[in-house]
């Protein structure tokens, strides 16, 4: 069976072609990329039946998003597939950087253990669709239609409708909430004539993932001004399968058409590689950057996540990292909506906090290609002097960007004070849970993110709790239920005993 016919999506007609009128759900996702599958995913963990629908007929070529963070990895095993995609991924936690042909400096993104999930996993981005894919179709509320189009969108204030174009012609669909996860060319959003704002980066780079034997370490290795790309950058990651992806910068000048024929391309690597070194392309692209946003991402019964609602550029593997914490943040709150255990403004948190985390990421990638692709006379004057001073001076490695890795925002709570932000674990009001190995009274080990659930967990340091709690809400009792034998959750929480 070759790739295409793996990772091909038959269509299947539903009942809802033949009703008589528009089926009304609680939830139809348009868009069935990683960030689309991840949300139906995380909704039928949780027991909300959604409709997921998308034109393409499969997934998509080449690596794309390739870089998976280890928040990213905790969503994902918390919905059953984070262990399915570290094994199949290339886990790695070094990164390099490299002026002309010197090492710079080297960081680790995750130098302490009592962690289940790694800092960074490479796995080609269609891999991770099809774990996601697989994972729906064990969960019996989510609903998979693929080459169904959205080609229209109406909103009322407690619904929307949409028109979608199958095989076997149009129909209509209503949905209570409606989630765009149709990417950086939403048609939701071009449907609803919503502006995309931001900055476009001039500047272009090549992106090819390569089949070859090497012996080079899962690390991520990057470039300034290399002799086999001057004036330049060049970025190199191990993805599984002998495949690596090369990222080469071109300049704005470089002709995207011309530059992805492997004519062109093949001298630029063997100049990277060497001509003995042996290869064979399987993805060439040629991407200009951009970081954009919506100026809201609720609009109505229409709820926008992932690139459709914010785009950034690759450097910082923020791109489906991003998206896939939206979903975690959005699932939750539309179970509890829909469940009629919170009203409806409960959304608006949605917007709040995810708004502020894409102007973050933003900033953070603006500031990274800013620095990577200097335009200007003062801003090219900078990155030399940073770069000349890294080798020597520790201090300058700070003001060397290439690219802030993707971190989980933390978000702004009203229950923080001087008091809980200066306890002495690692812990944060508004951020994720940091993970601790825990041993259960059978002595097997427990990872405590996955004792949380999908639901509101307590956690507790102690045998009988002094007070009773709601009915929907899990406890989990530390030194009872499972066993702190490494100290390390009582480290991170600055826990202590009631």
């Amino acid at each position: 069976m070759s790739e295409k016919e793996r990772f091909a999506r038959p269509y299947r007609r539903s009942p809802d072609q033949d009703a008589p009128r528009p089926v009304r759900h609680p939830v139809v996702i348009v868009g069935g990329g990683p960030v689309g599958l991840s949300l139906a995913t995380d909704l039928g963990v949780r027991g909300v039946s959604c409709v997921l629908v998308d034109g393409k007929a499969g997934f998509g070529e080449g690596s794309r998003g390739l870089c998976y963070a280890k928040r990213t990895l905790e969503i994902l095993d918390r919905i059953g597939v984070g262990e399915r995609a570290v094994e199949k991924g290339v886990t790695w936690q070094l990164g390099k950087v490299f002026h002309r042909e010197e090492l710079l400096y080297e960081f680790n993104l995750l130098p302490e253990s009592g962690h289940k999930m790694p800092a960074f996993i490479n796995l080609q981005q269609y891999y991770l669709e099809q774990h996601l894919y697989e994972r729906c179709q064990e969960l019996p509320g989510v609903d998979l239609r693929f080459q169904h189009k959205c080609v229209g969108v109406e909103t009322a204030p407690d619904h929307a409708r949409l028109r979608l174009e199958t095989p076997d012609g149009p129909y209509e669909l209503e949905a209570d909430y409606l989630v765009a996860c149709d990417g950086s060319r939403s048609a939701v959003r071009q449907l609803m004539g919503l502006s995309f704002a931001g900055r476009v980066f001039e500047d272009r780079f090549l992106i090819a993932d390569v089949r070859m034997p090497a012996d080079f370490p899962a690390e991520r290795w990057f470039w300034f001004d290399p002799p086999f790309n001057p004036g330049q950058s060049a970025l190199l990651h191990k993805q599984p399968d002998d495949i690596w992806r090369i990222d080469l910068q071109l300049g704005w000048d470089a002709d995207p058409v011309e530059e992805r024929k492997p004519e062109r391309v093949r001298p630029r690597l063997e100049a990277m590689l060497g001509r003995d070194r042996p290869f064979e392309f399987a993805w060439i692209s040629v991407y200009t950057f951009q970081c954009r946003r919506l100026e809201r991402f609720l609009h109505g019964p229409v709820i926008f996540a992932g690139d459709s609602a914010h785009l950034v550029s690759p450097f910082g593997a923020r791109g489906f990292n991003s998206g896939v914490q939206d979903t975690d943040n959005l699932a939750w709150k539309l179970e509890a909506v829909l469940a009629g255990q919170a009203p409806r403004t409960l959304l608006h948190t949605y917007g709040l906090e995810r708004e502020a985390a894409a102007d973050e990421n933003i900033l953070n990638s603006t500031r990274a290609t800013d620095f990577i692709t200097p335009k200007s006379h003062a801003s090219r004057v900078i990155q030399h002097a940073a770069l000349s001073l890294a080798a020597e001076t520790p201090f300058a490695r700070t003001l060397v960007n290439s690219g802030r890795l993707s971190t989980p925002s933390v978000y702004d709570t009203p229950l923080s004070t001087p008091d809980t932000e200066a306890f002495g674990g690692t812990a944060r009001l508004g951020g994720p849970l940091p993970d601790a190995p825990l041993a259960r009274p059978d002595g097997s080990l427990a990872w405590l993110l996955n004792l949380l659930g999908p639901h509101f967990t307590l956690l507790y340091c102690g045998d009988e709790l002094p007070c009773e709690l709601p009915g929907s809400m899990q406890l989990v009792r530390i030194g009872r239920d499972v066993m702190d034998e490494a100290g390390l959750f009582q480290q991170r929480y600055d826990a202590k005993p009631g």
